[in-house]
C-alpha cells in the first residue's frame, strides 16, 4: 500500500479535458490536480502507465441509495461506496429513503461525518422535501442546507398534492437548493409491475402505463416554471417524458433531467424469463422508447446520466415478481452499460458520454467534481475502453448482487479510480 500523500503521475493517457482528449499525463499532489500535460516529470512520485487508457475525471453520480442509516443489510455507506470506487465514481449523492428518513440536519450529518470517515467516494446527502416522506409537512429546508444536503427529493414516492410541491419549489428556492422529482403517479401504477405493453400482456403481468410518470413530469415542470424554481426530474424512462422535458426547456424554465443505464442498455423484453431482478421503477420500457432517450442525450434535452444504484438483500428479489423489490445495483456496471450501448455502436462519442456522467451531473446540482485542471480535486478515474468483461454479481462490491444483467459481456472497464489523489479502486486486468 503506499502512502497517502506520495504523489502520483498518470503517464501516457488520452485525458479529458474542458478541451476534449489530450494525451498527456496527469501529476496528483496533495489531494490536488498539481499539473496535466504532456512530458511531466515525476521525481519520486509512483508512476501508473495509462498508455492506451483513457483518463477521465471522477464519475458524478447525483441518484444512488447507500441505505444507510436502517438498512444496513442491504447496503451501508463503507460497501456502496466501494461499488461507487469499482465503477469508476469519485462522487455520489445519496437519497433520503432512509430509516430514519433523512429529514433532519442530524441524520444528514451522520451521513457525511460516516462517509468522510470511511468512505471510498465523496458522498453528498439528498435531504426528504417531506417529513417521514409522507408528502404532508415540508422539512426544514433551511437547516437541511446548512448540514450539507445538496438537493431534497422524496425519491420513491412523488410529492402527491400539487399545491404542496408548488410550496416546495418555493421555499427550496430561497436557500438554493434544487428540488429532485420522482415522477409517478401512484393512483396510475395502480399495482402494475412492469411497462404496460406488449410484453406484460404477454407474460400476463400488470403493467404501468407511461401516464403515471408523464403526469407527473408535466405537473412539476410547469410549476417549476411558475415558481421560477429548480427542479431535477430523476429517471427519465418515456419518450413521452423526454418531449415534456424539451419543451419546458423551450419555454425557459429551470429544468433538467437525467436517465439512467439501464433505460439506454435494456427494455422490457428483458423481463420474458421473469427475473425480478429486472423488476426497477419506472419499469423497463421499449426500445422505441430506448432510442428516443438516447437522441434526448445527443441533443442535450437529457442532461446526464445517473444510476440510481438500488441494492437489495436476496430475500427481496427472491420471491414471485409482483412482491419483489424494485431497484437494479447499479455502480459497477453503470459505466459498461453506458459505453456498450452508446459508444460501441457509435450512437455517441466518447467525450459526450463522459460529460453525461462528470461534468454534467456536477453542473446540475453545483458540485465541485467532473473537472480535470490544475488546481481542483485530484478525483480521477482510469478506463480501458477496450475491455470486455462478463458481468459476475458475485464479484460485485456492493451488498446488493441485484442485476439483471449477470452473465452479459459489456465493454469499457474501470482500471484505476483516485479520490483526491488517493487510489480507491485498482489493479483490474484491463490491457
Amino acid at each position: 500500500m503506499m502512502n497517502r500523500t506520495q504523489d502520483i503521475l498518470i503517464r501516457g493517457g488520452d485525458v479529458l479535458t474542458v478541451k476534449g482528449f489530450e494525451r498527456g499525463d496527469v501529476l496528483m499532489r496533495d489531494g490536488r490536480i498539481a499539473a496535466a500535460g504532456p512530458g511531466l516529470e515525476a521525481g519520486d512520485a509512483r508512476v501508473v502507465d495509462a498508455s492506451g487508457l483513457l483518463v477521465a475525471p471522477g464519475l458524478v453520480d447525483i441518484h444512488c441509495h447507500l441505505r444507510e442509516p436502517g438498512y444496513e443489510h442491504k447496503e451501508d455507506i463503507v460497501s456502496g461506496t466501494a461499488a461507487a470506487a469499482a465503477g469508476g465514481f469519485t462522487s455520489v449523492c445519496c437519497m433520503a429513503n432512509t430509516q430514519p428518513v433523512n429529514d433532519s440536519a442530524v441524520v444528514t450529518e451522520f451521513i457525511r461525518r460516516k462517509a468522510a470517515e470511511r468512505g471510498s467516494a465523496r458522498v453528498y446527502p439528498i435531504a426528504a422535501v417531506t417529513k417521514g416522506l409522507l408528502g404532508e409537512e415540508l422539512t426544514e429546508m433551511g437547516e437541511l442546507a446548512e448540514a450539507g444536503a445538496v438537493a431534497l427529493s422524496d425519491d420513491g414516492r412523488s410529492v402527491k398534492s400539487a399545491q404542496r410541491m408548488r410550496l416546495a419549489l418555493r421555499y427550496a428556492g430561497r436557500f438554493g437548493m434544487t428540488i429532485i422529482s420522482h415522477p409517478e403517479d401512484e393512483e396510475l401504477t395502480d399495482g402494475g409491475v412492469m411497462n404496460e405493453g406488449y410484453w406484460s400482456t404477454a407474460l400476463g403481468l400488470p403493467g404501468v402505463t407511461r401516464a403515471a410518470e408523464e403526469t407527473i413530469i408535466a405537473r412539476d415542470c410547469r410549476l417549476a416554471g411558475l415558481e421560477n424554481a429548480r427542479l431535477h426530474v430523476a429517471h427519465v424512462s418515456t419518450a413521452g417524458g423526454a418531449d415534456l422535458i424539451r419543451e419546458a426547456k423551450r419555454r425557459g424554465w429551470p429544468v433538467t433531467c437525467e436517465t439512467a443505464p439501464h433505460y439506454l442498455y435494456a427494455t422490457d423484453a428483458l423481463l420474458q424469463d421473469y427475473d425480478t431482478n429486472a423488476r426497477v421503477n419506472p419499469p423497463l420500457r421499449t426500445e422505441a422508447d430506448r432510442l428516443a432517450l438516447i437522441e434526448a442525450l445527443k441533443d442535450g434535452t437529457i442532461d446526464c446520466i445517473a444510476t440510481d444504484h438500488a441494492p437489495h438483500h436476496a430475500d427481496d428479489k427472491n420471491v414471485e415478481f409482483a412482491l419483489a423489490a424494485s431497484g437494479i445495483s447499479g455502480f459497477e456496471t453503470a459505466f459498461a452499460l453506458c459505453w456498450t450501448a452508446l459508444v460501441k455502436p457509435g450512437l455517441m462519442t466518447p467525450e459526450q458520454v463522459l460529460d453525461k456522467l462528470t461534468r454534467a451531473p456536477a453542473r446540475v446540482l453545483g458540485l465541485d467534481a467532473g473537472t480535470i485542471e490544475a488546481g481542483r480535486r485530484a478525483d480521477v478515474t482510469v478506463i480501458d475502453p477496450r475491455a470486455e468483461w462478463t458481468v459476475d454479481p458475485a464479484q460485485f462490491r456492493s451488498r446488493g448482487k441485484n442485476t439483471p444483467f449477470a452473465g452479459h459481456t459489456l465493454t469499457g472497464a474501470i482500471c484505476y479510480t483516485f479520490l483526491e489523489g488517493r487510489p480507491v479502486y485498482g489493479g483490474a486486468e484491463c490491457r
